[in-house]
C-alpha cells in the first residue's frame, strides 16, 4: 500500500498526518521484525495513550461536576479500553492499512482488538507529533465524545457485564446468563453471545473471543434496558 492509498484513512479521521509519521503509526512490531528491525509504532502508541487519557479525563471532569472520582474513573475505563478502541478502529477501517508481518496477517491480525486498539493510540500520537496538541485533542474528541456521552447516560461501569448485573438486580429482571456459540476456523473464530435476564433476551453481540462477545451483548442489553426503563437510577 502506498502513501497515496492511505489518504482515505486520514480523510476519514479528519487529519493531515505527514506520510512518514502516518506510516510509522501503522507499523506493527511483526512487520518491523520481518523487515530488519525498523522502528515500530510503539513509541507513538505510548504518546497517544497519554493524550487519550488526558482528553477523556478532562471531558468527564468538566462535564460532570456532581460525580465523585470513583464514578468518573469507571466511566473513563468504559471508554478507554481495548474493546472500545478496537471498535473505533473498525469504524474507520484502520485494519486495512496496517503494516503487519506475514504470520500476524495470516492469523487475523488486522481484526485483533489488541492490535487495532494500539494502532488507534499510535494514530493519536502521530497526529500530536505531526499537527500539534490542538489538532490531536480535536481528533480524540471526534473519536470518543459520543462514547463518553453514552458512558454517562448508561451508567457504564468498569464493564457492561457489571452494569447489566446491577440493572437486572435493581429492576428484578431475573438472573443474567449468556448463550455463546462459535464458528469459523481456530485462527479466525467468531463468537456470538446472547444476553438474557430472566426469560427476556436483551442483547446480542459478536467478537473474536467468548468474553468479548459477552461484553458486546451486555452493552446491547444495557442500552435496551435503558430504553425500556428510562427512569431507572443506576448505582454510582
Amino acid at each position: 500500500m502506498t502513501d497515496e492509498d492511505r489518504t482515505g484513512l486520514t480523510e476519514r479521521l479528519g487529519v493531515d498526518i505527514d506520510p512518514e509519521t502516518l506510516r510509522l503509526a501503522l507499523t506493527h512490531r511483526s512487520y518491523a521484525f520481518e523487515n530488519g528491525g525498523i522502528p515500530t509504532n510503539e513509541r507513538l502508541e505510548f504518546l497517544g495513550d497519554s493524550v487519550l487519557q488526558l482528553v477523556a479525563t478532562e471531558s468527564l471532569y468538566d462535564d460532570n461536576p456532581e460525580l465523585p472520582e470513583g464514578r468518573l474513573a469507571k466511566m473513563r475505563a468504559a471508554v478507554v479500553n481495548a474493546r472500545a478502541l478496537a471498535g473505533i478502529a473498525r469504524r474507520y477501517d484502520v485494519g486495512a492499512h496496517l503494516l503487519l508481518g506475514k504470520g500476524e496477517d495470516a492469523t487475523g491480525g488486522r481484526d485483533k482488538d489488541s492490535i487495532l486498539a494500539d494502532t488507534v493510540e499510535a494514530l493519536i500520537g502521530a497526529c500530536y507529533v505531526s499537527r500539534g496538541r490542538e489538532e490531536a485533542f480535536a481528533l480524540v474528541h471526534r473519536l470518543i465524545d459520543d462514547m463518553l456521552i453514552d458512558a454517562v447516560a448508561l451508567g457504564a461501569g468498569v464493564d457492561f457485564k457489571t452494569t447489566l448485573q446491577e440493572a437486572a438486580s435493581d429492576l428484578s429482571l431475573g438472573t443474567v446468563r449468556y448463550e455463546v456459540e462459535g464458528e469459523g476456523p481456530a485462527h479466525a473464530r467468531v463468537f456470538t453471545a446472547i444476553a438474557w435476564a430472566g426469560d427476556t433476551r436483551w442483547g446480542e453481540g459478536q467478537d473474536t473471543s467468548k468474553k468479548a462477545a459477552e461484553a458486546v451483548a451486555a452493552e446491547a442489553a444495557v442500552r435496551a434496558i435503558s430504553e425500556a426503563h428510562p427512569h431507572y437510577n443506576r448505582r454510582s
